[in-house]
């Protein structure tokens, strides 16, 4: 099946980006930074499925750039903080 237009984030490498740039704008509580406050802006502004979003937020990990903390907060590790200095 061929859609008829790219999806915007179906490069994963630029997705992965997209989102840790939605995650470094939001003013992390304690370190933590709420899922929810990833999801929405990726899902309803960025218009990802779930789907490409949950396939981003797992390449982000398997990266090192963040760190999930039962599926309710991610906080930056070293080196994902690193790619905002």
């Amino acid at each position: 099946m061929k859609l008829s237009t790219d999806r915007r984030y179906s490069d994963p490498e630029k997705a992965a980006r997209k989102l840790l740039d939605i995650a470094n704008a939001i003013a992390p509580v304690d370190g933590t930074i709420y899922i929810e406050k990833i999801n929405a802006p990726m899902l309803y502004q960025e218009r990802a499925t779930a789907a490409e979003y949950k396939a981003r937020l797992d390449l982000a990990i398997s990266r090192g750039w963040l760190l999930l903390h039962d599926g309710t907060y991610v906080k930056f590790t070293p080196a994902g903080a690193e790619l905002f200095a």
